[in-house]
């Protein structure tokens, strides 16, 4: 059956010009792509792609930022672990002065002075040894690096730090507090008054106790007296950590100390488990006061006087004890610093990852655009060819009234 002609419908011309719209249609999102270079620039062309790309952008230049903050992170340590090495060269040659001073047949005077030189010294580095204002050999607590945004299932992000603990390298002492030393104000609760033969009992430092210059110890074995003198920005883990170094440091026959940190110490109790191995027991008590004084990490090295042969004696005794103190600092900021370092490079190595993710979902082809692109450029001249002769077909119908 044959088509009826009609010169109100063109049904010919009709399926040409749609044909001719699509690709032209087609033709603009390949030049959109070419002019672009990505095939999803918008909501409108994939909104779930979109939406991926666009959280995982975000993500990118938070890390960028992250990047940076772990680089001045890794300058501070770095500056802090580059002076306490220096400050521990100091302190060998300071052990070689004293050494030298227990001989009778030296100028001890002469001696003395070069070690005070040496003191001076130090406390000009540990002075210096800060970077943008921020000084880790001076002072207690901690500084937090931000290490990464963690980015759960649902959606939700969290923050995680490289927490840097400060390790004072001052050889005065501070003053810290206005009040005289008191009795226990109850920031310190112990479990029991004795520790059973092969037993613990543990030490709770209560939530909201730390000001600076609070004194905390603990006593134990009636003969072994551990105070550590809170300082600015310390926290109930700081404080907790220091005692047990402490305790640790005073090698208590069959005393070893365990430690509870908490995510929150200004909401929650921090604990330090006191265990004894030893056949007997062991009594323990604790307590806090106003008004202490915080000596610094090498408090020690102010009253070395090696002018007297006691002086010099009392001084050998107590430089390793000082030169430690240097070496573990050193040690500290260094594992610090390589850890912060290493995270950097894998901050790195995710933000080249993401990017790759995110061109493998918004970024064009441009190869294949280039090929759809000569495709489409012929189809359209004949898309346009084809409405011509379309639009030419009533045209035959004249000839039908001559």
């Amino acid at each position: 059956m044959s088509s009826m002609s009609s010169i109100l419908t063109n049904t010919s011309a009709m399926v040409a010009l749609e044909t001719l719209r699509g690709i032209n249609k087609n033709l603009g999102q390949v030049q959109s792509e070419i002019a672009t270079g990505k095939k999803v620039a918008n909501a409108k062309d994939n909104a779930a792609v979109f939406a991926i790309s666009t959280v995982m952008s975000a993500d990118v230049a938070s890390f960028d930022q992250i990047s940076d903050t772990l680089n001045l992170g890794s300058a501070t340590v770095g500056v802090a672990r580059a002076a306490s090495e220096q400050v521990t060269e100091l302190l060998t040659e300071m052990k070689t002065l004293i050494v030298s001073a227990q001989e009778d047949n030296v100028d001890r005077s002469k001696i003395q002075t070069d070690v005070s030189a040496l003191r001076d010294q130090v406390n000009s580095i540990v002075g210096a040894a800060q970077f943008n204002g921020q000084n880790l050999l001076q002072g207690g607590g901690s500084i937090n690096v931000l290490a990464s945004l963690d980015r759960a299932a649902d959606g939700s992000v969290t923050a995680s730090n490289i927490n840097v603990g400060r390790s004072s390298l001052e050889t005065s002492a501070a003053t810290m507090g206005t009040t005289a030393i008191t009795t226990g104000a109850g920031d310190v609760a112990v479990s029991g008054g004795t520790i059973a033969a092969a037993g613990s009992q543990t030490v709770t430092i209560t939530a909201g106790a730390i000001s600076t210059g609070t004194s905390f110890s603990v006593v134990i074995g009636g003969t072994n007296t551990i105070e550590y003198v809170s300082r600015a920005d310390d926290t109930l883990n700081d404080v907790a950590s220091n005692l047990k170094s402490l305790i640790d440091a005073e090698n208590i026959t069959g005393i070893t100390v365990d430690i509870t940190n908490v995510a929150d110490p200004t909401a929650t109790d921090t604990v330090l488990t006191v265990n004894n191995a030893n056949a007997s027991g062991v009594t323990l008590t604790g307590g806090s006061f106003t008004g202490g004084t915080a000596g610094g990490g090498l408090s020690d090295v102010a009253g070395f006087d090696v002018s007297t042969a006691s002086g010099a004696a009392s001084a050998l005794s107590g430089i390793d004890a000082m030169l430690q103190v240097a070496i573990d600092a050193a040690s500290s900021f260094g594992s610090s610093q390589k850890r912060i370092e290493i995270q950097g490079e894998f901050v790195n190595s995710l933000m080249d990852s993401m990017k790759t993710g995110i061109s493998a979902l918004v970024d064009a082809d441009l190869e294949e655009a280039s090929a759809r692109l000569q495709s489409l450029q012929v189809q359209q001249q004949l898309g346009v060819q084809a409405l011509s002769i379309a639009n030419q077909a009533p045209q035959s119908i004249l000839s039908l009234f001559r």
